[in-house]
């Protein structure tokens, strides 16, 4: 089980966070400011990192130079209400593996701790133990980079790879469009949006000789990897 300490001051935002992620299969601490955060830090064991930036006591900045010499390689995401350049420089020279602006969706930081994880070699409950999917007839080895077909393998681009399995560990779920542009791409830009829609219909030529599995477009929010039983 992936441990994840929550550094965040506004309690009602510090709970939905530390509430959403346990549903997601994360065991999570959640502290309300720096120091808090830093005394948990010292005491106890964890695996990923979520601070936010700006904080009364001890701010996000700081904590994470103090974690870092502790552990330098826990994965870290700063959470902030600002879009300052400069915060986002300052965040990568503590070297922040990714940064998020409030407001955010929820399954938009899911996906991004799932992706550093994956990335880092961290063990994750969520994304990092499946490697191995089976579709109808089909079978995804996301750890291979493949999908093994009757009518012949398909080795995978690195996005197709990404992108397959964001569906596949969204099973029967919409896949949201700027969620997942945002986790494989670092950016939902419109050209990246028209580029990601190719990607799509690529994998959908992949899947076509299986019946039982369908990539559908939901109008508005993304896509929904369907497999029929």
């Amino acid at each position: 089980m992936t441990r994840i300490l929550v550094v965040e001051d506004d309690p009602n935002l510090g709970q939905i966070l530390s509430e959403y992620l346990q549903l997601k299969g994360f065991v999570t601490t959640l502290c309300t400011d720096g120091e808090k955060g830093f005394e948990k830090f010292k005491t106890e064991k964890y695996d990923f990192c979520i601070l936010d930036v700006m904080m009364p006591k001890k701010d996000g900045f700081t904590l994470a130079k103090e974690i870092r010499e502790i552990d330098k390689t826990i994965p870290v995401i700063f959470l902030t209400a600002k879009s300052m350049k400069e915060d986002t420089i300052e965040g990568l020279k503590i070297g922040a593996d990714d940064y998020l602006t409030k407001p955010f969706s929820m399954e938009e930081l899911i996906l991004r701790v799932q992706a550093i994880l994956r990335r880092s070699g961290a063990k994750s409950d969520q994304s990092n133990t499946i490697n191995r999917f089976e579709l109808g007839g089909l079978t995804f080895h996301y750890d291979r980079s493949l999908l093994e077909r009757p009518s012949g393998d398909v080795k995978l681009t690195s996005r197709e790879n990404e992108l397959l399995k964001m569906l596949c560990d969204h099973m029967n779920q919409t896949m949201e469009r700027n969620a997942a542009l945002n986790a494989i791409w670092k950016d939902d830009s419109y050209f990246n949006a028209r580029s990601m829609d190719v990607y799509i219909a690529k994998l959908r030529k992949y899947l076509k000789e299986e019946e039982q599995v369908h990539i559908l477009t939901v109008h508005g929010q993304g896509f929904k990897l369907v497999k029929v039983e």
